[in-house]
């Protein structure tokens, strides 16, 4: 089988199996099990794969046509500039919080030695793309679920990125705001339970503790900017990443908290995703 039809095979199952972006999943899976660049595959399409890339290749496609997260399957993820180890009991870094990330680095940019809380951090993809972008910040992630935390000790050591602190807490009880921060960064749990029926078949097997929140989705908003404000430095960002209608309810939140220079950034899909302001 070569490149070309590998790709091709791939895409048609994919896509038959409900996969919107099939085509970008079936050049990632390329990549996966040749080490290709994506300007070498489009060079060689004719390249015969091994009978073992081939049975990868199958392997792969079982997963995926139960609709298990290709993150998972791979064990490793591109996300913002850097790469992040994931999988089971960790949420999969997404492309819109990547905004987040580009918000709260720009941010950064004219801080000396800049303080940074990551509440709720999960993989650690938002705190560790932080301190690589900024050697000299200490970044502190708090997280709750052990799961997650041993995703985020492994990214530190793949990325390299020692100024950074693990702190084991609930960020629903205030933990790690013991000192005053210039940013402080979260992406919480958003998801209503009233719509999880909304949601897409590979977040099943994501951790529910990282997606659903009780009630209208904006409990951590609430505690976040409240317990949370004693914490920032005065001019210092706070900054949430938001679901989808949730922008102006946020906003409010802020608002209502004294925050000021309330912003809203959309997304790539012109969602407002990011919800800052300033103390």
């Amino acid at each position: 089988m070569t490149i070309f039809e590998a790709y091709n095979n791939i895409s048609k199952r994919l896509s038959a199996a409900g996969i919107d972006d099939s085509s970008f999943e079936a050049r990632a899976i390329i990549r996966h099990i040749t080490g290709l660049s994506n300007a070498e595959i489009t060079a060689n399409p004719m390249r015969a794969l091994t009978e073992f890339q081939e049975n990868n290749i199958t392997a792969i496609l079982r997963q995926r046509e139960i609709r298990y997260p290709l993150q998972y399957i791979f064990g490793t993820w591109d996300f913002y500039k850097y790469k992040f180890k994931v999988g089971v009991g960790v949420l999969i870094p997404r492309s819109d919080t990547e905004i987040l990330v580009e918000t709260a680095s720009d941010y950064l940019k004219d801080k000396q030695s800049p303080k940074v809380l990551d509440l709720c951090a999960g993989s650690g993809c938002i705190g560790i793309s932080l301190a690589k972008d900024y050697p000299d910040s200490a970044v502190v992630m708090l997280e709750k679920y052990e799961e997650a935390a041993r995703y985020i000790n492994q990214n530190i050591e793949l990325n390299s990125a020692y100024n950074t602190m693990l702190l084991m807490g609930d960020a629903l009880l205030g933990d790690g705001g013991v000192i005053e921060y210039d940013l402080i960064v979260s992406n919480p749990p958003y998801i209503p339970q009233s719509e999880i029926s909304d949601m897409n078949a590979e977040t099943k097997f994501e951790p529910e503790t990282a997606l659903l929140c009780e009630g209208d989705g904006l409990l951590f908003y609430k505690t976040i900017a409240e317990k949370y404000k004693t914490a920032l430095k005065d001019g210092g960002m706070l900054a949430f990443e938001v679901g989808f209608k949730q922008a102006n309810a946020v906003a409010d939140i802020l608002k209502e908290n004294g925050y000021k220079d309330i912003k809203k950034i959309k997304d790539y899909n012109g969602i407002e995703r990011v919800v800052c302001a300033l103390k």
